[in-house]
């Protein structure tokens, strides 16, 4: 059941991605850095929203009309801010629930990456607090609606002891310190809590990404102002108390549960939304995914160079002082509560070489589900299976559809836990032994890898910009990286099969004497 709704969200986003890769590249496409931008819409609405607090009166009498001055009379700046201001939180929660689907539906909310899962949702529920407190402060006919549903929601929960919805019976119930505690709460008190949460979210990555590509904010920060020029917002008539609201035009963005309130109990829309909440903390656990053994730190051939814990997506790595005697200053001591097994620190260890002759091939790190040395064992078995012309050796992220289609197609796969695994002195081991003529590499495309760096990192070493680098000796022509975005990975890997080997015999061909 959990296979086919991934299988249904996988291809969901499928279809999002591909006007978004057209438009804005595999680098910046809005896809790759929804959490990083969620975080650039929060700024904009927290700069919009300290100008409209600099002109807004905190009371009854003064909320609406100095709304209605920035809206109108000050269209030219406070207008735009406020439409801004609107814009940009459904942005965020538009980008929010594209972001947990995409989490969902690659798996990557499972396992150790359950801290950052569990922890989004106290987030989710500040960020719609955030919301709809601001829709208070307007003081319209809608936040009168807001407020009385929002009132009869809380009184539902047995900590007060006085009705809070009777405080919107009569215009004389309400004061102004009523609007001191909103501005309050949704420009100071929420907004603090909001911040360390999303440190708390992302504390476990190493290197998080908190800012998209500027090219990314520049597009989205242009498409908001145009909005706001276009289809400015705008209040509906002014709350009055004396009389019931007939008909509100609701934000569904954050609105969506309260109609439920009219038509059920406050008790059983409470109990709706904790218990969806609860299903997705417990997710993870839903059903417990098998859990692997942890990277092992082999001390006689680990030197301390500190490139596997630099290049872990999830600071699982730390360099401690040496424990046992040996001339380094450092050694890596791996944490297994925070290894994902993903074996990119063995992609980054230096002594992970298959050239090795003399014992074991044991690096300084290793994973034990695939050892280094059970790596070179299947390289060399699936290349003695080549034959013909144009040997290709394909290298893929295990269990991936690009591994199965290559398989499927008669291609010589050998499948790693992730590509960022691949140390660089493998791939000259390939070409340097004779074992295949060219190599393929395909993984998840850029900011779309289940392991963050993984796609990155491989790619920079190939083109010997991060350490270990691929050796100078290595053509690098001959190594094809097919890094696809996921609706057309499986064309264009083909695409890429055929012409590097259309280039394989261009290559041969030139290579040729001509005819006596």
């Amino acid at each position: 059941m959990l296979l086919f709704f991934q299988k249904i969200a996988r291809a969901s986003l499928g279809i999002l991605h591909r006007p978004l890769a057209r438009a804005f590249g595999p680098v910046e496409n809005p896809l790759n850095h929804l959490g990083a931008l969620i975080i650039f819409f929060c700024w904009i609405v927290l700069i919009s929203g300290i100008w409209l607090l600099i002109f807004f009166h905190t009371s009854v009498s003064g909320a609406f009309e100095s709304v209605e001055y920035l809206t109108h009379e000050q269209w030219y700046l406070g207008g735009i801010m406020r439409s801004l201001h609107r814009y940009a939180s459904d942005a965020a929660i538009l980008a929010l629930f594209v972001h947990i689907v995409k989490e969902f539906a690659f798996d990557t909310y499972r396992l150790k990456r359950w801290f950052s899962w569990v922890t989004g949702v106290p987030l989710v529920w500040m960020l719609f607090t955030l919301g709809i407190t601001g829709y208070w402060l307007v003081w319209d006919e809608l936040a009168q609606y807001v407020a009385i549903t929002s009132a009869e929601l809380l009184d539902r929960i047995p900590i007060f002891t006085d009705s809070m919805a009777g405080n919107f019976l009569i215009e004389s119930a309400l004061s102004d310190r009523f609007f001191t505690l909103m501005a309050f709460l949704h420009l100071v008190g929420l907004p603090i809590f909001l911040v360390f949460g999303i440190w708390l979210h992302v504390f476990r990555l190493s290197r998080p990404a908190i800012n998209p590509p500027r090219r990314l904010m520049a597009g989205t920060l242009l498409c908001m102002l145009v909005l706001s020029f276009v289809f400015p917002a705008v209040s509906q008539d002014k709350a009055n108390l004396a009389q019931a609201t007939q008909a509100v035009n609701l934000d569904w963005f954050y609105l969506h549960a309260y109609p439920l309130v009219q038509q059920w109990s406050p008790g059983y829309v409470w109990l709706l939304l904790v218990g969806i909440s609860c299903v997705i903390c417990f997710a993870p656990w839903l059903p417990p995914g098998k859990i692997a053994e942890p990277a092992i730190v082999d001390l006689d051939n680990c030197n301390g160079c500190q490139r596997c814990a630099d290049d872990c997506p999830f600071g699982a790595i730390q360099m401690q002082p040496r424990s046992d005697g040996a001339n380094y200053d450092q050694e890596a001591v791996v944490d297994a509560d925070l290894c994902t097994r993903c074996g990119i620190c063995v992609g980054a260890c230096p002594t992970a070489t298959p050239f090795r002759t003399r014992g074991d091939l044991v690096p300084g790190i290793d994973l034990p589900e695939l050892t280094a040395a059970d790596l070179r064992k299947t390289i060399n078995s699936v290349a003695a299976t080549l034959s013909g012309d144009y040997r290709i050796l394909s290298f893929s992220c295990s269990g991936s559809t690009t591994a199965a289609t290559l398989k499927k197609a008669g291609e010589a796969v050998v499948e790693l836990k992730c590509m960022g695994q691949l140390p660089p002195p493998f791939l000259d081991y390939v070409l340097s032994r004779d074992l295949a003529d060219a190599i393929l590499m395909t993984g998840c495309s850029d900011g779309r890898c289940r392991y963050r760096f993984g796609t990155h990192w491989t790619e920079d070493r190939v083109t010997r910009k991060r350490d270990p680098r691929l050796r100078r000796r290595i053509d690098e022509s001959r190594i094809c990286r097919a890094w696809q975005d996921l609706p057309h990975y499986q064309g264009n890997v083909q695409k890429q099969l055929a012409t590097l080997r259309a280039s394989l015999r261009d290559s041969s061909d030139s290579n040729e004497e001509p005819a006596a």
